[in-house]
C-alpha cells in the first residue's frame, strides 16, 4: 500500500509540473512568438503556418494534427507515449486556446529579436520541465518515433529535419528571409535552454568519504537519504595502514545534508566530491536509447563465454 501511495503522489507531482511546463511554453509561444508572426519547429510551428496562411484556430488545429499523428503511429510508438502525448496535449491546446486571444500585440513592441531570445527561453525552459516530469509535448517526436522505428536516422536528427522543414515553409506565406532566420534562431536557443534545465535536474555529485567512522556514517546515509554506500577497501600509502573508503552517489540537491551527516558523526572524516555529468540505473535516470532488435541481439551474443578453440587447446 505504502509503495502504490508514494507511486500516485509521484504521479500527481509529475502532472503539476507538465502542467507548469506547458504553461511556460504556451506563454512564451502565445506572447512573444505568434505576434511577431515567427514560425517556430513542431506541431506549434505548423499550427502557426495554417493560422498565418489560411486563418485556423491555433489550438484547434494543434490538437487535431496530433490526434491524426498519433493515429497513424499508435502502433509505433505504444500505448504509454500515447497516453502521456495525449495528456500533454490536450492541456497545451486548453492553454494556446485561452493565451492566444489574449495577446494581439508584441509584449516588447518593435522588438522581433528580443521577442525571439525571451519566447524561446521560455519555450525551452518549458519543454525541459516537461521532458523532466516524464511528459510530452506532442509533435514532431511523433513523427521521428515513427522514422526511427523503420529506418537508421535517428530520433535527434528526424526532428531537426523535420522542423527545418517547417521553419522553412515560412518563406512562402511571408516571403521573407528574417523570418526564416528568427525561427533557427528560437531552434537553437530553445534547445540550449531545454538541455540547461534537463541538465540541472539530473546533476549528480560522487562522494568518497575515508573515516574510521565509516559503519555508522554509511547506516546514517542509508537510513536518512535512502542512497546506498558502497565499501571500497584500500591501502593509505602515507601512514601505510589499511583504510575503508565509501563512496555514494547522489543528487547535487542532496550534497548538503550528505555533509551534514558526515560532520555530525566524524568532524575530522575526508571527503572529496565530484560532479558527475549523469548517474544511470535503480534510484536515478534509466538509459533511453532506440535500439533495434537484431542490435540486441548482437551485443548479447557477443557477451557470451568465449569457447576455447582446438588449436587454442594446444597451445
Amino acid at each position: 500500500m505504502g509503495n502504490k501511495r508514494n507511486a500516485s503522489i509521484a504521479q500527481v507531482k509529475d502532472y503539476i509540473m507538465i502542467t507548469v511546463g506547458l504553461l511556460c511554453y504556451c506563454f512564451g509561444y502565445s506572447a512573444f512568438l505568434l505576434p511577431e508572426k515567427i514560425v517556430t519547429g513542431g506541431v506549434t510551428g505548423l499550427a502557426s503556418l495554417l493560422y498565418f496562411g489560411l486563418g485556423w484556430n491555433v489550438a484547434i488545429t494543434y490538437y487535431v494534427i496530433n490526434a491524426i499523428l498519433l493515429a497513424i503511429a499508435f502502433k509505433t510508438v505504444g500505448k504509454q507515449f500515447v497516453i502521456r502525448t495525449v495528456i500533454g496535449a490536450t492541456i497545451a491546446t486548453l492553454l494556446l486556446g485561452i493565451m492566444v486571444p489574449l495577446f494581439k500585440e508584441p509584449i516588447v513592441a518593435q522588438q522581433p529579436f528580443m521577442s525571439v531570445i525571451i519566447g524561446a527561453v521560455l519555450c525551452g525552459m518549458g519543454l525541459g520541465i516537461v521532458f523532466t516530469h516524464n511528459g510530452s509535448s506532442a509533435g514532431t517526436d511523433i513523427i521521428a518515433a515513427m522514422v526511427t522505428k523503420h529506418s537508421n536516422i535517428s530520433f535527434g536528427r528526424t526532428m531537426i529535419y523535420v522542423d527545418l522543414l517547417i521553419i522553412s515553409s515560412s518563406y512562402l506565406i511571408f516571403h521573407s528571409l528574417d523570418k526564416i532566420v528568427y525561427g533557427l534562431i528560437f531552434m537553437f536557443i530553445c534547445s540550449i535552454a531545454a538541455d540547461m534545465v534537463i541538465d540541472s535536474n539530473r546533476q549528480s555529485v560522487q562522494f568518497m568519504i575515508f573515516s574510521k567512522k565509516w559503519k555508522e556514517i554509511a547506516n546514517a546515509i542509508t537510513r536518512e537519504t535512502h542512497r546506498g554506500c558502497t565499501v571500497l577497501h584500500g591501502t593509505g600509502w602515507y601512514t601505510q595502514s589499511e583504510a575503508t573508503i565509501l563512496l555514494v552517489m547522489c543528487r547535487n540537491y542532496e550534497s548538503m545534508h550528505m555533509f551534514r551527516i558526515i560532520k555530525a558523526i566524524d568532524e575530522d572524516a575526508f571527503v572529496s566530491q565530484a560532479k558527475i555529468k549523469g548517474v544511470y540505473g535503480e534510484g536515478f535516470d534509466h538509459v533511453k536509447l532506440n535500439m533495434k532488435r537484431h542490435e540486441v541481439e548482437e551485443i548479447v551474443q557477443d557477451a557470451k563465454p568465449i569457447e576455447p578453440t582446438n588449436e587454442a587447446s594446444e597451445a
